[in-house]
């Protein structure tokens, strides 16, 4: 049996630690791994390293750590294939989906090889008579990140990258669910160069979260999950005296207005619905159709396109949905189905009864994408985040009412629109309550050198992730204002300072 380890100091580490958890190949269902909850001593070894080599690494100029990430972005680039792999083999995503993810998180390193010019301060020459002012950018120290199974190289992608072009040291603790892609991120970083106790990953649950979260080297925290587990995180950090940034989750409407191309709306849902199996926070769960024709036209297609969906193991080049990540998550989402009847919507299509019959696999992870009709507000299944290929179509009448029904909802993370009037576009993209706004694309994630990160109960914390955001985060800022004697002296001045 493989056995996950840590990775302290450039070295991989064997755990101590007697408390063990399976990792699960989806796709057959069978253990493949054992990965350690680690000890309380072994968190501490992390900080300590990060902590006893951030001094000489903050003081590395931007420059050389720039050179030494574009390293490192070559060697991911080269090793892309494998990451991709093992992110299916322990995930359960297909194998082309699993190297979307690898680009999405190289691009994210791209934005940080920018360093030098992401840290340039602001310069006010003579604010007064002979006095100067100018601000720097300057890292916090050793920050942490807790990253969920669902995009086990991208998630972590967006936090180490920026936080140590900006100077900072890391601690990553992965999803213990799928944990080998982040091993595989920590070799490449070696390879590439960086200094011993730069980058740590240690594996755990939530023993390990709140060592993080409570010790007192850590000076900021990543996250990104659930939303019980986001507040718990941000309210548990700042009580710490924490900077934390904290993801939750989310519940993403599509409006398909009578206008749209229904074709382009249609494919854009499927991927958007389905890919990935549902689990992907800025999946589209539900659709607001604008209209009964509209809804009937969706329904209608959705119902063709999904009688050839290909639900297969992720290595199957012709897969179009892997499987649920564990067991546990796939009774959930089938939980879901069973209580979207029990309330009364039309269960339009019932993946529940998908058998995988490929020899080998028959006990993998395996459910059919559901469709339901006629969901109303009310319903659990419109509520709660599914995270599984279970997709809802909610009627109404206007726009207006769409716009509304999306605002009153306690997630703000990713929303859309489909339409070809400009007018309903713009005044959806100015009046919508959420963080990421696409207008006829169906899964609109910033690229790198923007921000992500949603609104209301999605996001705890003032700072979004990557782009200019995430250098903000992983900084604190320092205005310099200085005056060189000149050999006038004015005498003492008792009132507060003005700068004539």
């Amino acid at each position: 049996m493989k056995k996950i380890q840590n990775f302290i100091n450039n070295e991989m580490v064997t755990s101590t630690s007697e408390r063990l958890a399976p990792v699960y190949n989806p796709a057959t269902g069978k253990v493949i791994a054992e990965v350690p909850m680690s000890t309380a001593a072994e968190i501490e070894q992390a900080v300590a390293a990060a902590s006893a080599a951030f001094p000489e690494w903050a003081a590395t100029s931007p420059l050389r750590r720039a050179r030494i990430m574009n390293r490192f972005r070559d060697l991911l680039e080269q090793h892309a294939g494998e990451l991709a792999s093992i992110i299916s083999e322990e995930h359960g995503k297909v194998h082309s989906d699993a190297l979307g993810e690898v680009t999405r998180g190289l691009e994210v390193v791209e934005f940080a090889c920018g360093g030098p010019h992401l840290l340039k301060g602001e310069v006010s020459e003579n604010i007064g008579t002979g006095i100067d002012s100018h601000s720097l950018r300057q890292p916090l120290g050793v920050v942490a990140g807790i990253t969920p199974f669902n995009f086990p190289a991208m998630v972590p992608m967006w936090m180490f990258p920026v936080a140590l072009a900006c100077g900072n040291t890391f601690v990553l603790k992965p999803s213990e669910r799928d944990p080998s892609a982040a091993l595989l991120c920590a070799d490449l970083v070696r390879q590439a160069g960086f200094p011993a106790g730069v980058f740590n990953v240690v594996h755990g649950d939530k023993q390990a979260v709140d060592g993080l979260l409570a010790h007192p080297q850590v000076k900021a925290l990543s996250f990104v999950g659930s939303t019980p587990i986001a507040r718990y995180i941000y309210a548990t950090g700042a009580s710490h005296g924490k900077r934390v940034q904290a993801l939750g989750g989310a519940k993403n409407h599509m409006i398909v207005m009578p206008d749209a191309d229904m074709g382009q709306a249609l494919d854009a849902l499927m991927g958007a619905a389905y890919g990935s199996a549902g689990e992907r926070c800025m999946a589209i769960s539900v659709v607001v159709a604008v209209g009964d024709q509209v809804a009937d036209r969706l329904r209608d297609g959705l119902v063709e396109r999904l009688k050839t969906l290909k639900v297969a193991p992720g290595t199957d080049p012709q897969a179009e949905m892997g499987p649920l990540v564990t067991a546990e998550h796939l009774a959930r989402v089938r939980s879901f189905v069973d209580a979207g009847e029990r309330e009364g919507a039309e269960l339009v299509v019932d993946g529940r009864g998908f058998k995988m019959e490929t020899e080998g696999y028959e006990d993998g992870f395996y459910i059919g994408a559901s469709l339901f009709d006629r969901v109303t507000d009310q319903m659990s299944i419109y509520r709660e985040e599914i995270f599984g290929p279970v997709l809802c179509i909610v009627r109404v009448d206007s726009y207006a009412e769409a716009a509304a029904l999306i605002n009153n909802h306690e997630f703000g993370n990713g929303t859309s629109i489909f339409t070809r009037d400009g007018d309903a576009a713009r005044n959806f993209a100015h009046e919508i309550q959420v963080g990421m706004v696409g207008i006829n694309v169906p899964i609109p994630v910033p690229m790198a050198f923007h921000s992500f990160g949603g609104w209301k109960q999605s996001l705890f914390g003032d700072h979004h992730m990557h782009g200019p955001e995430g250098v903000r985060f992983y900084t604190k800022l320092k205005t310099i204002t200085q005056r060189w004697p000149t050999g006038i002296r004015a005498g003492a001045d008792f009132v507060m300072p003005t700068m004539e």
